[in-house]
């Protein structure tokens, strides 16, 4: 004799209340997915740290967050900042690939190196460059620029190892243009004993405007 197998009001319940919960977690999942695609695209990305130019600042595999809003909205970016960019296709970088320097000099400043104590200038004010790699000078290259309109002149703080704007004078005096900028470095959050926040250094605040 054929049984039949029925559920009960309890299971069916059961069985209905399992559904709607897939359901919330797989709209959850997606909600998710899509609020992270969107703070990394248009707010904070990621970075991890490849090279050795901006030692002892960063180090190699140290993680930064990238604030991508930094230089929109009619936001021009300030000496002393940690900007992630994409370098001038003269300066022979590869296909996507981002640089990470300290900014120097921004439109309208006179950046020089090097003044009588081997000092980088900028508008005539010498940079005490404490957080420059041990052992490094400012500068072994001679540079007298000034920053045009829109543009940025930026070094990295291991200057020995840094392919910077020093490096490419021969190309619009090392200028990388502010339409290149994908955002400032703000934090180290990895790995966890290097995790801090990246403030601009003091001998940039009393930097004159120029003349």
């Amino acid at each position: 004799m054929a049984c039949t197998l029925r559920l009960m009001p309890e299971q069916t319940e059961s069985r209905a209340t399992a559904k709607s919960r897939l359901r919330e977690y797989v709209i959850l999942i997606a909600v998710a997915a899509v609020v992270a695609f969107g703070v990394r695209t248009f707010l904070v990305q990621t970075f991890f740290i490849p090279s050795q130019s901006m030692e002892q600042t960063l180090l190699i595999d140290d993680k930064v967050l990238v604030n991508k809003t930094a230089y929109k909205f009619g936001q021009e970016p300030g000496r002393g900042e940690i900007a992630v960019f994409t370098p001038p296709s003269s300066w022979g970088a590869e296909p996507d690939q981002h640089y990470i320097k300290r900014i120097i000099g921004v439109a309208g400043d006179r950046v020089v190196c090097c003044d009588g104590d081997g000092k980088v200038t900028v508008n005539g004010k010498p940079l005490a460059e404490d957080y420059l790699f041990p052992g490094d000078a400012p500068s072994d290259v001679p540079f007298d620029v000034t920053v045009p309109a829109g543009n940025i002149f930026v070094l990295g703080d291991h200057r020995s190892e840094s392919g910077d704007s020093r490096m490419h004078l021969f190309a619009d005096d090392g200028m990388v243009r502010t339409d290149r900028l994908i955002g400032r470095a703000f934090a180290t959050y990895w790995p966890p004993s290097r995790m801090r926040m990246l403030e601009v250094p003091a001998t940039f605040t009393d930097v004159p405007m120029r003349d």
